[in-house]
């Protein structure tokens, strides 16, 4: 496990190499909030979390079975730490957008349009289109 990189992932680079393009600028990773996330837009009290699928549990009850108990509890706590960390974000005003790796991979498109929207670059609307 020490060589699982906790920052600058692919999916990280990612969102960034897609979000680039409109001129944003971000913070990363800051240790001053809940959960360190992954991207901050201060002055848009915004923050992105990008999830790995395993290590963050998608869909976690589906497939926790097959894990040793080790693991299930080693996941388990990422998901009750990801929810504090989201809660506290909030209640301080935070907007926050989590993004999944599989959302990344699968239609970044729509991946950067959540960012947009939650930055006010983009209408909502355009996103449910």
């Amino acid at each position: 496990m020490a060589r699982i990189k906790g920052k600058d992932t692919l999916p990280e680079r990612q969102v960034a190499a897609l979000l680039s393009p409109h001129g944003l600028s971000w913070e990363s990773h800051a240790a001053d909030l809940p959960g360190r996330p992954d991207l901050v837009f201060r002055d848009a009290k915004v923050v992105v979390f990008v999830d790995g699928d395993f290590w963050h549990g998608w869909r976690f009850p589906q497939w926790r079975d097959k894990l040793s108990v080790e693991w299930e509890a080693k996941i388990k706590r990422n998901r009750e730490r990801d929810v504090r960390n989201q809660r506290k974000l909030r209640r301080m005003g935070w907007k926050v957008v989590r993004l999944w790796e599989h959302q990344i991979c699968d239609n970044p498109d729509s991946a950067k349009r959540r960012v947009l929207v939650a930055l006010g670059l983009e209408p909502l609307m355009e996103l449910l289109t």
